[in-house]
């Protein structure tokens, strides 16, 4: 059994903050997120209602849903015992989310994926049915603060029935952690928006689930400065007023295969 496998497989031991049971199948990917930012934007309850589809219920927190912009690296990404590739295994990402539940079970709607790899992007829409779209992206430190850049490819369509042309949206952005590192409290804030163990999509009118893992995000209170963020204007969307920001160095996780439910 690998060293990798056996770091990853560790992770399912911390599972007491997870707010529903581990999944009974076995996990079929591993995957590093380090260096995040967690931007959120407050909108109102009706102005996500009509973005979101019909099926899913959105998860809001005092009544205002929040629509994030979390740009992170992603890394030792392969299937579950084998080793990370050095053409797929490492890469930028960049999400743009929303909270749902479905049938009471909470978790995590994306709008937009943005991945600097091509092999990885084909393969998550083909088999994970998610909005993921190529870019050119690069992060960079630099005394403690990461540089990130993405702009996405032009010409890409969208996964709906009847594919559409998908708009720019690009992201320039320095950002970094400051203070000390802590956990979040139940109820919290910091808690609704970072402590999410599963995504749903729909496609073709199906709704799939995919469930992940990880031990609690230690997070940071953060600071970011942007430059240029068109990532809400395929949704019709600009971000306004200050953003919730906090930052994370990054947590190990484990995902299994996405299911019909």
């Amino acid at each position: 059994m690998s060293l990798i496998y056996k770091k990853f497989a560790s992770t399912l031991q911390d599972h007491s903050h997870r707010p529903f049971p581990l999944s009974k199948q076995p996990w079929v990917m591993n995957q590093r997120w380090s260096n995040l930012l967690f931007a959120h934007w407050q909108f109102s309850a009706d102005i996500v209602r009509k973005l979101v589809p019909a099926c899913f219920d959105l998860d809001l927190y005092d009544g205002q849903a929040y629509i994030g912009v979390v740009p992170f690296y992603m890394s030792e990404v392969s299937p579950r015992y084998l080793p990370s590739l050095p053409w797929l295994s490492y890469f930028p990402e960049l999400n743009v989310r929303t909270y749902v539940s479905y049938k009471g079970q909470p978790g995590v709607y994306f709008f937009s994926l943005d991945a600097a790899n091509f092999v990885a992007v084909y393969l998550a829409r083909t088999l994970y049915k998610l909005p993921y779209y190529n870019a050119v992206m690069s992060i960079n430190e630099k005394q403690g603060k990461f540089e990130y850049t993405s702009k996405r490819i032009a010409n890409q369509e969208s996964l709906s029935p009847e594919p559409t042309p998908v708009g720019e949206a690009d992201l320039v952005v320095s950002y970094c952690g400051k203070g000390s590192v802590f956990k979040s409290k139940s109820g919290s804030l910091e808690h609704f928006l970072t402590e999410r163990y599963c995504l749903f999509t729909e496609f073709a009118g199906k709704v799939y689930r995919g469930e992940i893992h990880h031990r609690q995000w230690p997070l940071q209170q953060a600071e970011a400065d942007f430059k240029v963020n068109s990532m809400l204007s395929p949704l019709g969307l600009e971000p306004q007023g200050e953003p919730h920001l906090l930052f994370t160095e990054g947590v190990d996780t484990v995902e299994w295969a996405i299911a019909l439910v």
